[in-house]
């Protein structure tokens, strides 16, 4: 199921073929097709690791969502990935590739968490207050919403969180009550 070493061998892999044909960024565009996916449809994902579907029906259902959508390459490449038994790994291995992608081209992902959707000012506002404290050229940002965080908002970028929320600070509020902080300062 999920085994970061083999998505990063063929993504490696891949890299190096559309490098050879000079498709390395239609190819990435591709993967973050696949990564949309992936992430929009769990039955998709379900689909591909399900031992009891038979690997042509597989391909014929990935066929039909990626044709017209995908390079040939790109296509070519999944159609072997079926036929090696290896479509389970197909979310890991879009994964890799972006992610090496990325790192080829030094561009950084920031994921902002926020409980209401934000304006595109103030997502520029972000980026560009994460580009003059850490000194990155290029970040790449994706929104997400969750309504629970109450208010503020939620950065991470590069194994590094940043909770502003106020779903935080009652978290933290309640915590202080029940370890009695208080109690004892009156005593």
């Amino acid at each position: 199921m999920n085994n970061p070493r083999l998505a990063g061998r063929y993504a490696k892999s891949l890299i190096d073929l559309a490098t050879e044909l000079n498709q390395v960024d239609v190819i990435c565009a591709d993967m973050k097709l696949v990564q949309s996916i992936c992430k929009s449809n769990p039955d998709f994902v379900a689909v591909l690791r399900s031992p009891i579907i038979k690997p042509g029906t597989k391909e014929k259902i990935i066929d039909s969502i990626t044709t017209g959508r995908v390079n040939l390459t790109t296509s070519s490449f999944i159609s072997l990935l079926v036929r090696k038994g290896r479509e389970t790994n197909l979310p890991e291995i879009a994964n890799a590739y972006v992610e090496q992608f990325n790192a080829s081209r030094d561009v950084h992902q920031l994921k902002i968490t926020t409980a209401v959707p934000i304006s595109e000012a103030l997502k520029e506002e972000i980026v560009n207050n994460v580009k003059l404290s850490t000194s990155l050229k290029y970040i790449e940002v994706e929104t997400a919403v969750k309504e629970e965080l109450i208010g503020g908002f939620v950065l991470e970028m590069e194994g590094k969180l940043i909770d502003a929320s106020i779903l935080r600070d009652l978290k933290d509020i309640k915590k202080q009550f029940m370890d009695n902080h208080y109690i004892h300062n009156l005593r």
